[in-house]
């Protein structure tokens, strides 16, 4: 008998219309206008400054809702239902042509997103392998591979719906594709736990 075992999998979660209507259409309103900040990665995507919950009613209310997600996906990564804080949230804006380069998001443990706008088929979130290594590499990469888990080197996400939450671990890399849609707006944020313990070595973190 033969068997294959994904060996150390990475968890991807996402939690479907966990923030109501009513409150993304007010967090859409409220921050869209404050997305000043630009982009070096594309022109046509921009950003609010870092934001904390308590800066804004609508962040604690949102905050409020997200938190028990990330107890839930914190166990899944450390075996324990953890109190965690998320330190800080962000409003990005990616209009037409706009695009996001990878990247992954340092000195936090979860990422996450919220989409407060239909997404276009075109910039689902893409999450790659990490690229790594200088020396020489071979690949079997032409029209008759077939892509699977064990091989492919990015996976999309699937197709959000307004208010739907998604969350990873921070270190994996992650990218949007041009869109080529109508405007995007997602919530974005990084979570820490309050504190981690190996057998008696402990590190406490604050947000």
């Amino acid at each position: 008998m033969d068997e294959v075992i994904p060996l150390f999998p990475m968890p991807f979660m996402r939690s479907t219309g966990v923030l109501p209507s009513a409150m993304v259409d007010g967090l859409t309103q409220h921050f869209s206008g404050m997305a000043l900040q630009d982009n070096n990665a594309s022109a046509n995507l921009s950003h609010t400054q870092m934001l904390k919950p308590g800066d804004s009613p609508l962040l604690v209310e949102a905050a409020g809702l997200i938190t028990p997600k990330l107890a839930e996906f914190g166990a899944l990564l450390f075996g324990e239902r953890l109190g965690w804080a998320i330190k800080e949230m962000w409003v990005n804006v990616l209009d037409r042509g706009g695009r996001q380069a990878m990247h992954n998001h340092a000195n936090s443990f979860i990422s996450g997103v919220v989409y407060l706008t239909p997404t276009h088929n075109s910039s689902r979130t893409v999450f790659m392998k990490a690229p790594g290594g200088h020396e020489f590499s071979f690949k079997n990469d032409h029209a008759g591979v077939v892509t699977g888990p064990f091989n492919a080197e990015k996976w999309v996400s699937p197709m959000p719906e307004p208010g739907d939450l998604a969350l990873f671990p921070s270190y994996m890399m992650h990218a949007v594709p041009p869109n080529e849609g109508e405007r995007r707006i997602t919530l974005a944020f990084n979570a820490i736990p309050a504190r981690l313990d190996s057998w008696g070595y402990a590190v406490n973190f604050s947000g």
